[in-house]
């Protein structure tokens, strides 16, 4: 049978994995880190979708609230495939192990930003780490799926050395416990690995999240598509907290409340609702409540007109008993702190949390190259992945259901036009190349990435601003590709080698555009 390299432990590789084992195929996994060390183990809210097949009323408004929040870009032909088999997904999910909350017999769904019924299903507030844990435990039983931790995918093989339109025969590693590079041959290659929210000095993301399987498939030929859509969530914790911690949607979604601070002090000192005071009414009539794209705007030039570090959500007109039962997770966090869900308002600010854009693939999660034509062997989905679902902007906890879809049709794709033909594949050739002894220079030029990325390709945008990034980026790529070519490859400088490609693809795309559309809004557009 046919083995196929799965890049990333996040839900997209692994539930991958699990249908190509069904299939009889051999599957090598390989992850940076250890397997729970991705997005999807981070991510708090849950999974949206319609469980009742029957249900065409639901079906609909979830359809039509995701095409709402793309703001007109969405592939609606994509949208309606994957709410349409949400409910099939969810029961793989259901088999495979993962718990969701229930009340009583029947699932516990919650609300969430963009959202215009309940319909999110998730484990208390830590939906993610539920689904990994099951999802691993599912791989750790088969004998037909190898687990590589600590492996990092450094680049892919072509078949044909620059020609992409023969595809991709394997990849080639850097074993990070050895410092060795190992070759390893593939009939196809899956491309799972996230995201890049490590281009932001704040994020709500994993230190994995350096744009690694993008950047390795754009360097084999791939195209990318909507790059400069990329979504920061409203609501990371700011405080004494080194990285920023995520405060779920959903506990807005359970009434709680933003207010500047002067809201709050007008709320403290008063009978109103908070609902009545929250600066988001400004931006629209779905005050906290509103898309992210909207929400992280108001705040963000909310804390720059005021000059503040944050914004205040607050929750202490709720039920602190129902808040400490359904967010656990944040409780503890905040506790740490010496904060408490329902008593304390909470400070927070916007961090970078997902690349809407990616890499250009077709309706079976098939990598496409700059003619349109798919590559061969070589697939992409979840984050990494522009399907074409979350068009100008993701509707919330719409994340783990496109990942789970898609990875199921890539993987049937797979299964119904298998390729056997694996090939021998070339050794890394280090000749004249030398061990990095200085890092300071690799660290300084991290820096100067994330501070021009924070200040220049932020959540509001300028040509100027872009400009300037745009000419930072060059020289940076400059210098680390010097570096590079006479380097022997180490995770600092392959991880600060793919941030920079994927920095650059994100400027370029946000200067190239001439209107504001969901998550990119440059002021001199307006």
């Amino acid at each position: 049978m046919s083995r196929i390299v799965v890049i990333g432990s996040g839900i997209a590789g692994l539930f991958a994995a699990l249908r190509l084992d069904e299939a009889g195929h051999d599957v090598v996994i390989i992850t940076k880190q250890r397997p729970k060390d991705s997005s999807t183990n981070w991510a708090q809210g849950g999974i949206a979708g319609i469980l009742d097949k029957t249900d065409g009323e639901g079906k609909d408004a979830h359809i039509s609230d995701t095409l709402a929040a793309g703001d007109g870009l969405c592939d609606e032909t994509v949208v309606r495939l994957v709410v349409e088999e949400a409910g099939d997904r969810i029961r793989d999910l259901l088999k495979a192990g993962v718990q969701f909350e229930k009340d009583g017999e029947e699932f516990h769904f919650v609300k969430e930003g963009g959202h215009t019924a309940r319909r999110i299903l998730h484990a208390k507030d830590a939906t993610g780490a539920e689904i990994e844990r099951a999802l691993t435990e599912a791989v750790s039983k088969s004998d037909k799926i190898t687990m590589r931790p600590h492996t990092l995918g450094v680049d892919l093989i072509q078949r044909q050395h620059g020609d992409p339109s023969k595809g991709i025969k394997g990849i080639w590693c850097l074993c990070l416990d050895s410092g060795e590079m190992e070759a390893i041959s593939a009939d196809a290659v899956l491309i799972a690995t996230g995201g890049c929210g490590q281009l932001w000095e704040r994020t709500t993301n994993p230190s994995v999240a350096t744009g690694d399987g993008l950047a390795m498939a754009l360097r084999a030929g791939a195209a990318s598509k909507d790059m400069a859509f990329f979504q920061f969530h409203p609501t990371a914790l700011m405080g004494n907290n080194k990285k920023p911690f995520l405060i779920t949607e959903a506990l807005r979604g359970e009434g709680g409340v933003l207010l500047d601070s002067k809201g709050l002090k007008k709320y403290r000192n008063s009978n109103l609702q908070p609902q009545e005071l929250s600066f988001t009414l400004e931006f629209s009539k779905d005050g906290s409540l509103a898309t992210r794209d909207v929400v992280a705007r108001a705040c963000d030039q909310k804390m720059k007109i005021t000059g503040e570090d944050n914004v205040w959500l607050v929750t202490d007109h709720l039920d602190t008993q129902i808040l400490h039962d359904h967010f656990p997770t944040i409780e503890g966090r905040l506790n740490k702190i010496g904060l408490s869900l329902g008593r304390d308002p909470l400070p927070v600010a916007p961090a970078a949390h997902y690349m809407v854009g990616g890499l250009k693939v077709d309706i079976d999660g098939r990598v496409l190259m700059e003619n349109g034509e798919a590559m061969p062997g070589l697939y992409g989905i979840g984050e990494v992945a522009c399907t074409g679902m979350h068009g100008a902007n993701r509707l919330a906890s719409n994340s783990l259901l496109e990942a789970v879809v898609f990875a199921n049709k890539a993987s049937e794709h797979f299964i119904n036009n298998p390729i056997d033909d694996i090939e021998d594949v070339p050794e890394w050739r280090a000749e004249g190349m030398l061990e990095l002894e200085e890092h300071a220079p690799l660290i300084r030029d991290l820096e100067t990435l994330r501070k021009t990325m924070t200040d220049d390709v932020g959540i509001v945008r300028s040509f100027s601003r872009l400009e300037r990034a745009n000419r930072m980026l060059n020289l940076l790529s400059g210098e680390v590709d010097l570096i590079w070519r006479k380097s022997l490859p180490t995770r600092e400088l392959v991880e600060l080698r793919n941030l920079i490609l994927v920095a650059n693809l994100i400027t370029d795309d946000a200067l190239s555009r001439d209107e504001n559309r969901g998550l990119h809004w440059n002021k001199d557009l307006i």
